[in-house]
């Protein structure tokens, strides 16, 4: 890998943190497109080295960052975790047994879903149902500080 490319893989990996840290997005809705159009990527190879980038402490600073201020559901996080090893783990193997060309389009099919819900459904507001349930964090929780973490 040149030095160009190198660097071009570094933007779009500074770009997918910033929106991860700012939207909780980062692979399928960065990296696998930015992958394929960029660099021409078939879309299963975009896929995993998408996974593989999440494998590693990808979000880690981010992370720090929501849960020193209280905003992190840590069993809600580990819940999700486990469905997504297993969820992903599943996906692959469908993955791989698809063409190229099926892939594309099932991806393309999930961007234009998410891209209408958000269109189309309008805004919680801001005393909606995730506001109500936020809980404090214990301070153990929260690296053992004896002030209590609200979420906002």
């Amino acid at each position: 890998m040149d030095y160009l490319e190198a660097s071009k893989m570094l933007a779009v990996g500074l770009t997918a943190g910033v929106l991860s840290g700012l939207f909780g997005v980062g692979g399928g809705l960065v990296i696998v497109p930015a992958l394929i159009i960029l660099f021409g990527f078939p879309p299963s190879t975009a896929t995993g080295t998408s996974l593989f980038v999440i494998l590693f402490p990808t979000g880690l600073l981010g992370v720090l960052q929501y849960w020193n201020r209280g905003n992190i559901r840590p069993m809600a996080g580990l819940w999700i975790a486990l469905g997504l090893f297993l969820g992903a783990f599943v996906g692959a193997r469908f993955a791989q047994r698809l063409p190229s060309a099926t892939m594309q389009r099932l991806y393309a099919i999930f961007m234009l879903s998410v891209a209408v819900y958000f269109l189309l459904v309008p805004p919680r507001s801001s005393t909606g149902r995730a506001q109500i349930e936020a809980r404090p964090v214990p301070p153990e929780a929260a690296g053992g500080s004896s002030g209590t973490h609200v979420v906002h």
